[in-house]
């Protein structure tokens, strides 16, 4: 009995061990690059008015932009497998005496395919009444997928396009300035959400082939690795200990208690 107390101890503490080694690796990414380096990357201060102009930010970047009451504003951001993208927008609206009524926000999320994802979380529209001083949005994503069927519009590795207007003011109120500020933020969805196969390059339209290898390197790196990897060989272990632990407890000590006469 000492002996199986023994190799259960030894099974828990290399699962232990196996958790522990692990932890950095399930950490949140490093931070891109330019942090940390004389201060973090200064905000982008403007956004884009199409798909192909949209301004690039990066994760928990506060991006700004003054516009009029009308415009189309395009930001892009990339995302990678295995996290859950959310995306907030708020909206300074124009002094209370010069609107003429309420009006009504919406925000919108692209893949890279430019089609149009569902948000499961958030306020996607909002109405600011006349004398509301700000519109606040959200839009929290499906969990990107490392790949999917042909026919299917998960949600992929690459570029994703928010896009911010109005959909709904009083005519007299087309125009008049406001100011935007959007953050993109992502979240590990965990291993439940890792599954095999990937894409060989994320969906970034546009760029060459030499541009999206960059982007890959720089921006995606899921690779191979999961926290799926962990909860297999941990389990492994303790399948290993149990069956070790089984086959003593069944065997006994491995010598007969006495020994018959005349032998």
């Amino acid at each position: 009995m000492r002996t199986t107390t023994r190799v259960l101890a030894g099974a828990v503490l290399a699962g232990t061990a196996l958790f522990a080694a692990a932890a950095p690796v399930l950490a949140d990414p490093t931070p891109p690059p330019g942090a940390g380096r004389g201060g973090e990357e200064a905000a982008p201060t403007e956004a884009g008015t199409t798909f192909r102009t949209a301004t690039k930010i990066r994760q928990d970047q506060r991006a700004t932009a003054d516009a009029s009451t009308g415009d189309y504003l395009y930001w892009t951001f990339d995302a990678d497998a295995g996290r859950t993208a959310t995306v907030k927008a708020t909206v300074e609206l124009p002094e209370a005496a010069a609107r003429h009524g309420a009006a009504t926000w919406r925000l919108d999320v692209y893949d890279g395919l430019r089609r149009r994802q569902a948000c499961v979380h958030g306020s996607q529209t909002r109405t600011a009444p006349r004398d509301a001083a700000s519109a606040g949005l959200s839009c929290t994503l499906r969990t990107v997928r490392a790949w999917a069927e042909p026919w299917a519009d998960d949600p992929l590795p690459g570029s994703y396009y928010v896009r911010l207007t109005v959909v709904g003011l009083p005519q007299e109120d087309l125009g008049l300035p406001v100011r935007a500020e959007v953050v993109a933020t992502t979240a590990d969805a965990g291993g439940s959400w890792a599954v095999d196969g990937a894409l060989s390059v994320p969906l970034v339209p546009g760029a060459s082939g030499a541009d999206v290898a960059e982007a890959a390197d720089e921006e995606f790196s899921s690779g191979w690795w999961s926290s799926r990897w962990l909860w297999t060989t941990g389990g492994g272990v303790l399948g290993a200990a149990a069956a070790i632990a089984g086959y003593h407890v069944t065997r006994g000590s491995g010598r007969p208690s006495r020994v018959p006469p005349g032998v």
